[in-house]
């Protein structure tokens, strides 16, 4: 779920003191390019008329965050940037390690973009763009998640929470499994204690890398079985060092496309 562990940030990334919910539920119109408070006067809507195209959405996301990360040091992370809004992700109670970072304006994303792979704390981060529609999803999960989702809001409904999960459970599994989050400087016998009590296949355990030759934070790992795969995915999101593993069904073909990468 999203919850309510985010800020709304002024300009210059100075917390103007707005309670998360509320403020957002006020942003969230109709128009794609919503209207914000008179305190962010560094971001203003676009108006649409006379074929004016607005920029992209100034908006970038977070992966790998440390679990007890907070507004706070995302802020401190993109010191120096005009940050208008912050969201943590959570999922099922608990802080999922990503992030919406929403910026006053797209220049500002690009300088965003070169803090991808930075250290917060022990643990890089991932900075990647994304759709404007995703962080509407999760704000308008996080105003209906907190029961403050009222006749105010005119754009559409939140998604159901079928919808708005990969329930992994649910997701079609083979032998093999991915991993994400990894130490870039992680070998296979990391690895394979990592998953000490099941069985796997050792010499299918692929290290995906970038063409460059460095580590993505990406692996692939065959077990004997689907069933041995699926019993693994207990191991999700327990750690490697300092890093916190997540772990995906993935197939054959993923695996080696992610295996001819490498090798380009």
């Amino acid at each position: 779920m999203y919850g309510s562990r985010g800020a709304m940030l002024g300009s210059g990334g100075v917390s103007d003191g707005y309670e998360v919910g509320s403020k957002r539920q006020r942003m969230m119109e109709s128009n794609p390019y919503f209207a914000v408070s008179s305190g962010m006067s560094s971001y203003q809507p676009y108006s649409y008329g006379g074929g004016f195209q607005p920029p992209p959405f100034p908006l970038v996301r977070l992966r790998g965050l440390p679990f007890n990360c907070t507004d706070i040091d995302i802020f401190k992370f993109f010191a120096g940037l005009d940050i208008v809004d912050v969201l943590l992700v959570n999922k099922n109670g608990r802080f999922s390690g990503e992030a919406f970072v929403l910026f006053a304006g797209s220049v500002q994303v690009e300088f965003a973009l070169q803090r991808d792979r930075q250290n917060m704390g022990r643990r890089y981060v991932e900075v990647f763009r994304c759709k404007r529609q995703d962080y509407y999803h999760a704000v308008a999960a996080e105003v209906n998640y907190e029961g403050i989702y009222d006749n105010d809001f005119h754009g559409s409904p939140p998604p159901s929470r079928a919808k708005r999960y990969n329930d992994k459970d649910q997701m079609e599994y083979t032998e093999i499994l991915k991993m994400r989050g990894l130490p870039f400087s992680v070998k296979k016998p990391e690895i394979v204690e990592f998953f000490g009590d099941f069985k796997i296949v050792e010499d299918r355990i692929h290290i995906a890398c970038r063409p460059d030759g460095k580590a993505t934070g990406e692996a692939y790992v065959e077990f004997t079985s689907v069933e041995e795969a699926k019993r693994a995915m207990c191991k999700d999101k327990m750690t490697i060092g300092s890093r916190y593993v997540e772990l995906f069904p993935s197939t054959p073909d993923e695996a080696r496309r992610a295996e001819s990468r490498s090798r380009q």
